[in-house]
């Protein structure tokens, strides 16, 4: 019996779903496998081709990129007429649309540390006790926007923009290659216009983070279910750099590695311990920007704002008025809205959290595959599990881009007149509340 893990792009019961059967196996950019050859790189590129030319990786990638082209179009032109969109109205209110997506909420903020590093603090007006401190975004984006600020002459602002745009492209190739790996090209293609299309994604368009956490998470999502352990663990690592909700990368990929090791125990074969290193290496960005910020923040007593090693950073997030109280605020605040009448945006923000409950559960039934489940369910817990900021709900369940899938899936089924209606209504949808939400209510995204 072989101690071998079968072949990275080929579909495994315990790692990943049913694909349908006119979509072969996919490499990791998301090419189909050549027909009677191994399309390996390196490979003669073909039967008939003398051997060890040098077109076989060109031919792949190739093929790589035409089966993603029409998916990633299609989420670069819906986003590229959501910047058109918020431009318009942004430029009929008198403010400039670069600073509407690039220097609004958290973006200023990311602004301040690309420009001049950690060390803002700001006082809270709303209440005594809120003291904002830069501390508690993570490093990653800003840094990466303080690189391209080097070497680009373009201003700081337009790098950030740029950087968030190109991670949006990144990562709806991401969630095109994990789709098509589990559920093949059809309802890839319809999940990463769907994702482009959520009342949120003009979130993708911004100077945040999210962009960049989504292209690192869907590729180590693809990483482990294709049983590439160190690619898995290095992407989870920066992804744990990115966002505070970047821990459920890394619990994905333990997920992962617990899957393949209960099926390699099953069948009788040796433990990979690449796998199990993964799964010690995947929360190290995390857990490392966390106890840095600790580290910052002092011993316990040593003064406002201390919090211990361990502690510190939850400090720091409690100081914003961001707990985690397992969604006894949320509650609190949904009962707040039954009784009395809130703004449009609570109301969807309120609306997407119980549709994001239902589809969890709805992918737990249908048995999605155990990664991408648990990045999901570690995302959901997050979002309504956290007290206030109750309108950003939303934009922290957009990365669990997994919990699409059911939808992507009836609407690749879908008769094309059909799925053009959906597409038109949801397309305006998005667009229309992605101007609304940024330019004219003042309240956080």
């Amino acid at each position: 019996m072989s101690t071998t893990a079968p072949a990275p792009g080929t579909a495994d019961p315990s790692a990943s779903g049913p694909s349908g059967p006119s979509d072969p196996p996919t490499d990791p950019s998301g090419a189909a496998a050549a027909p009677g050859g191994s399309g390996a790189p390196g490979s003669s590129g073909g039967a008939g081709a003398p051997p060890g030319t040098a077109y076989g990786p060109w031919r792949r990638a190739g093929a790589a990129w035409r089966r993603v082209m029409p998916a990633v179009t299609a989420f670069v032109v819906a986003r590229l007429a959501g910047v058109a969109v918020v431009a318009l109205v942004a430029h009929r209110r008198g403010d400039h649309p670069r600073n509407v997506l690039g220097l609004e909420w958290d973006g200023l903020w990311y602004h301040r540390i690309a420009q001049w590093g950690y060390g803002t603090f700001i006082p809270g007006w709303e209440h005594p006790g809120l003291r904002y401190s830069d501390l508690a975004f993570f490093p990653l984006y800003p840094m990466t926007v303080r690189a391209a600020d080097a070497v680009l002459p373009v201003g700081s602002v337009a790098c950030a923009l740029l950087v968030a745009w190109v991670s949006a492209a990144l990562a709806a190739w991401g969630v095109f290659a994990v789709a098509d790996h589990c559920y093949g090209r059809r309802a890839a293609t319809a999940l990463v216009l769907l994702w482009g299309l959520t009342p949120y994604s003009v979130v993708l368009t911004m100077a945040y983070t999210e962009p960049m956490m989504c292209a690192l998470a869907a590729w180590a999502l693809y990483a482990a279910l294709t049983r590439r352990w160190l690619a898995a663990a290095g992407l989870s690592v920066l992804a744990g750099l990115s966002r505070p909700n970047g821990v459920a990368v890394a619990a994905a990929v333990g997920a992962a590695v617990l899957a393949d090791a209960w099926r390699r125990r099953r069948d009788g074969l040796r433990q990979d311990l690449r796998a199990w290193l993964a799964a010690v290496l995947a929360p190290l960005g995390w857990c490392g920007y966390v106890m840095w910020v600790g580290a910052q923040s002092g011993p316990p007593g040593s003064g406002e704002g201390a919090g211990g090693l361990l502690h510190g950073y939850f400090e720091v997030q409690h100081r914003w008025g961001s707990d985690f109280d397992f969604g006894r605020w949320a509650l609190h605040y949904v009962k707040h809205m039954v009784l009395t009448t809130d703004s449009l945006t609570a109301y969807l923000t309120t609306a997407l959290c119980a549709g994001a409950v239902l589809l969890l559960v709805l992918a737990a039934l249908d048995r999605m595959p155990l990664p991408l489940w648990v990045y999901s369910a570690v995302l959901v817990v997050i979002a309504l599990g956290g007290a206030n900021f109750y309108s950003s709900k939303p934009r922290f369940l957009l990365p669990a881009f997994p919990l699409l899938v059911p939808c992507a899936a009836a609407l690749a089924r879908a008769r094309p007149r059909a799925a053009a209606v959906a597409v038109v209504a949801l397309a305006g949808v998005s667009l229309g509340y992605g101007a609304y939400v940024l330019t004219m209510v003042g309240i956080p995204i």
